[in-house]
């Protein structure tokens, strides 16, 4: 049975290093009660970095910055990017590099890697990991980028695009958690919060 945290329950905040809506969104859908810290450090960007250690490198980054402004929360940050080949395609500089990087992608697969870092400086607690989906992108043109530009805004989001909104358009199909291809694995998240015993301590009441 995991062990439950030595602080008393309605001290250990939940405190999202990163101003994502979509990990905002997706911490709802778990039911967690959060607030918001956007992590104030320069990123590792290295286009031919490796994947799972860049992610893992940045969240680990985050999560450290905003343990120290509040080290009696546990601070949650991540860092999600599109790895195609040996190639890593992180957000776009501007709207014809989304395209390239789009172009670049059409009929192909690849893999998103997000990093996920846990900090709970008060209890010594730290966990990191780090989790990876494939996905498969139909064969399109550049009139479907355009349209699915005029849906998305694709120079927020890593390799150009989003999955939960106009996949019909690029994305044939994915392999492993959706939530991780949307910026923040779930599941697992679950299964640290529930091993740790921070899970009775962050869920909304």
């Amino acid at each position: 049975m995991a062990t439950r945290p030595h602080l008393a329950v309605d001290t250990l905040r939940l405190i999202l290093a990163s101003g994502s809506p979509r990990r905002r969104e997706l911490l709802d859908v778990m039911g967690l009660v959060h607030a918001v810290c956007p992590a104030d450090v320069v990123e590792w960007e290295a286009v031919d970095a490796n994947p799972r250690d860049l992610v893992a490198h940045n969240a680990s980054l985050k999560a450290e910055a905003v343990s120290r402004l509040h080290p009696e929360a546990l601070i949650l940050a991540a860092d999600t990017t599109v790895a195609l080949g040996d190639v890593v395609l992180n957000k776009p500089a501007d709207l014809e590099d989304a395209r390239a990087m789009l172009r670049r992608l059409s009929g192909c697969s690849h893999t998103v890697f997000t990093g996920v870092s846990l900090r709970c400086a008060a209890q010594g607690g730290v966990v990191d990991f780090v989790e990876q989906s494939a996905v498969r992108f139909r064969d399109f043109d550049d009139a479907t980028i355009t349209a699915y530009f005029e849906r998305v805004n694709p120079l927020d989001k890593a390799g150009a695009y989003g999955i939960q909104e106009g996949r019909e358009l690029i994305i044939e199909g994915w392999e492993g958690c959706l939530h991780n291809i949307m910026g923040l694995p779930t599941g697992r998240l679950r299964d640290v919060f529930e091993q740790r015993g921070w899970w009775p301590v962050l869920e909304k009441r």
